[in-house]
């Protein structure tokens, strides 16, 4: 079998400090194959490498683990970085500057542009990093959580960090519609809709009385402009029209089916 080889895409490690479960090693390599990072390194997991425990809850990210790098100590996991970061979400008395995820992300992307090579550090989960990794650090990664309960997962933390390296590094929209198979509406479209409506409830007597037409008339195709419509939802009134006038050329007779619906 081959051997795991990672992307070629630039990216930051991501540094494990003595992980204590298995578990949360895969969970960790799950949460960063979610967002295209791939580079784990290992330093003294408790619990020993590999970790079948890990394999089953990596849940497809598999490779993450046949490619993670083991380390004895953090120092020769980041030996051949430029820079690091360390999370922690406790004060340690170490002058260091303190980046929330966000913007230690953009500085990170920065960098690695810039031809450096970063990592991450995440600290075990019962206490987190130690001063003594903290010192190998050039910087903090703080998440700004509820302070009376500042504890995050390992993996939490992991996705969260990955979570800001792909909103700086992919091309990504705050906000943005799918039209499900359709397409905006065109002015055109919208004008033949409004005229098909103005002409029937013109029909039906809608407009009255005759000085206030031409007011209400401006206001239902200001309703049309402000809806921003599909073409499917332009045919789809047409086809509402027509088929009430349809039901009205019927005839009197016709049984009202709102009142039918009331009569149960």
């Amino acid at each position: 079998m081959p051997e795991p080889t990672a992307s070629p895409a630039p990216q930051p490690a991501f540094v494990l400090v003595r992980p204590q479960m298995g578990e949360n090693i895969g969970a960790a390599a799950r949460a960063m194959w979610n967002f295209g990072l791939d580079r784990m390194r290992l330093v003294a997991p408790r619990d020993g490498w590999p970790n079948p425990s890990a394999v089953a809850m990596a849940s497809g990210a598999g490779r993450l683990l046949d490619a993670a790098q083991l380390f004895k100590d953090t120092a020769g996991a980041v030996e051949d970085c430029t820079y690091v970061y360390a999370t922690t979400a406790r004060q340690r008395g170490l002058t260091k500057p303190v980046f929330t995820p966000e913007t230690a992300m953009q500085d990170a992307a920065r960098r690695i542009a810039a031809g450096e090579k970063v990592a991450v550090l995440f600290g075990p989960e019962r206490a987190g990093l130690e001063n003594d990794d903290i010192a190998r650090a050039n910087a903090i990664i703080s998440v700004p959580v509820n302070p009376e309960f500042p504890s995050l997962n390992l993996a939490q933390c992991v996705l969260l960090t990955g979570y800001e390296w792909r909103r700086q590094t992919a091309q990504t929209v705050g906000e943005r519609v799918e039209l499900a198979g359709s397409n905006w509406a065109t002015g055109l479209e919208i004008e033949k809709l409004a005229e098909h409506y103005e002409v029937r409830l013109e029909e039906a007597g809608f407009f009255f009385p005759p000085a206030k037409a031409e007011g209400m008339k401006i206001n239902l195709r200001n309703l049309w402009s402000r809806m921003r419509l599909t073409r499917s939802d332009v045919q789809m009134l047409h086809g509402v029209m027509r088929q009430m006038v349809r039901w009205k050329e019927r005839g009197s007779d016709a049984p009202d089916p709102v009142e039918r619906r009331r009569n149960g």
